[in-house]
């Protein structure tokens, strides 16, 4: 399934990203998430917790896909 977040200012942070759109519960939830590798950023692994991600990059994580729009 995919859908769209609006990222209000320049960036959002990864973990944060997670949690807002209900794919994690918890910011550990997040974070053991990014560790373990389940994420993809723009079709890449991302290991960074906190990786800045901007409008236009696009998230997948438990086949679920978030297409970042600016707001």
């Amino acid at each position: 399934m995919s859908t769209t977040f609006a990222v209000r200012g320049e960036y959002i942070q990864l973990d944060q990203l997670l949690k807002a759109t209900g794919l994690c519960d918890s910011g550990g939830a997040a974070h053991a998430a990014i560790a373990e590798g389940l994420v993809e950023v723009d079709s890449a692994v991302d290991t960074r917790k906190r990786a800045k991600l901007r409008p236009g990059q696009t998230v997948s994580f438990a086949g679920e896909t978030v297409q970042l729009v600016a707001e």
